[in-house]
């Protein structure tokens, strides 16, 4: 029996390709491991150093202090899943992996979206504008960055 995945990936008016039910999905439902090459922060460093784009991408993943999940390498779906303020997800470190966990039932049709809480590197003076939220919910707080820490790496 081949078990079908509860989502899609499609255009989304929230930020490029987003992922979308396809079926109701219950309160508290692991739905998918973000996954990607686990590296070192060295690596993650090495990698994103250049990355002055206006709007970079965020693809790294924190597991801990010294690993991080790059899912530009060998990354699944859940790269996908677009920032919100207002998330139906969250992502939870279950022994080291990572996990996309429903925060409260999705409908089909409905966007999946959890809060990158993101963090900028100690010293680190980047504009905010860099991190714009562009989620559209009423509790939107502009940024992707976390709302309690601005220490930190740049890093989901």
């Amino acid at each position: 029996m081949i078990k079908t995945l509860p989502f899609e990936v499609r255009l989304s008016s929230v930020h490029g390709s987003g992922v979308f039910a396809t079926q109701r999905i219950s309160k508290g439902k692991r739905i998918i491991e973000y996954t990607g090459e686990r590296i070192n922060s060295d690596e993650a460093d090495a990698r994103y150093a250049d990355d002055h784009g206006e709007h970079p991408l965020v693809l790294l993943f924190t597991v801990n202090k010294q690993i991080f999940i790059d899912a530009a390498v060998g990354g699944n779906e859940s790269r996908f899943i677009n920032h919100s303020c207002q998330p139906n997800c969250e992502a939870v470190n279950a022994g080291g992996r990572i996990f996309i966990q429903s925060l409260r039932p999705i409908e089909p049709g409905e966007e999946l979206s959890y809060d990158y809480n993101l963090e900028l590197e100690e010293g680190d003076n980047q504009d905010k504008d860099r991190y714009l939220c562009l989620c559209g919910t009423t509790n939107c707080r502009g940024t992707m960055l976390s709302p309690s820490s601005l220490t930190g790496r740049i890093s989901k």
